[in-house]
């Protein structure tokens, strides 16, 4: 070995960030969306420039990129996480199943569930599920009790089964809130609804089914054609209007750590800021 290649530095660990997996340079920015389908070539040369339009091409949705160019910054939250273990001759076995809702706030949601070994990937595959699932919401005002002509609720009376849950929907007036359980309101509020009404039967308890409940009483309400004369009459709107109830989407920055120290070094497991000390048993 020359002398020159002795005193070379070593070369870094491979990894997605400039000093490895876990160097300071974090993860390694996502790959470009490259559209295997007609309906992504389409989005991706600018022939369809909204979410509305790529749902009525008649195209089938099977890329979630085609998702993230025409609806950038959606919102998601975890609805379930189930933890389901067997046991082996090798020991017990783990897997989850997660259950994810995606909306902007503003007349599109998804819902998407899946299965995996790990939490993390798990619910990034429910996310893109969920964004494959997007469907545009007719909103309104139903309620006889309001008639402000804002698309605040409902503008019919809905109704969704799964298993053994069934969730009707009913047109609410302003200032009433999300009258229905704690697992359906992110859904209604990320399809952009602030008042409604819900009437519920069956074992709610489990979460699944009643997520899926109110999100096909949301598909088969976004199936539903209104004729022009009726829509303008009942001041009904499908799809987005320009405002969205939610609050901008924040981009996380992850942290970059310093070096680690030893046991009783500044950042290890016996360190500590200066001047204090860890409380020992009495």
């Amino acid at each position: 070995m020359s002398p020159a290649a002795a005193s070379a530095p070593p070369a870094p660990p491979p990894g997605p960030g400039p000093a490895g997996r876990f160097g300071p340079g974090g993860p390694a920015p996502a790959p470009p969306w490259v559209p295997k389908t007609e309906l992504g070539r389409k989005v991706h040369s600018g022939e369809i420039t909204t979410m509305s339009a790529a749902l009525h091409s008649g195209l089938p949705l099977r890329e979630a990129g085609i998702v993230d160019a025409l609806l950038p910054g959606l919102h998601d939250e975890v609805l379930d996480v189930n933890m389901v273990q067997r046991m082996t001759d090798s020991g017990r076995r783990y897997k989850f199943a997660v259950t994810v809702v995606v909306g902007n706030g503003d007349g599109f949601v998804g819902l998407g569930r899946a299965k995996g070994k790990e939490v993390g990937p798990t619910i990034r595959r429910a996310i893109d599920k969920a964004k494959l699932h997007m469907v545009e919401v007719l909103r309104g005002c139903g309620s006889w009790e309001c008639g402000c002509g804002r698309s605040h609720s409902f503008p019919f009376t809905i109704q969704g089964r799964s298993g053994s849950v069934v969730t009707t929907f009913k047109p609410a007036p302003r200032g009433v809130g999300l009258a229905v359980g704690d697992v359906v309101k992110p859904v209604l509020r990320f399809a952009g609804l602030t008042d409604a009404w819900a009437f519920t039967a069956g074992h709610t308890k489990t979460t699944v089914n009643y997520a899926q409940a109110a999100f096909e009483a949301l598909r088969q309400l976004s199936i539903l054609k209104v004729p022009p004369e009726d829509a303008s009459r009942l001041k009904i709107v499908r799809g987005p209007v320009g405002t969205s109830i939610l609050p901008p989407k924040e981009e996380s920055v992850p942290e970059r750590r310093g070096p680690r120290g030893g046991r009783g070094g500044p950042g290890g497991r016996g360190g500590g800021p200066p001047g204090r000390r860890r409380p020992g048993p009495r």
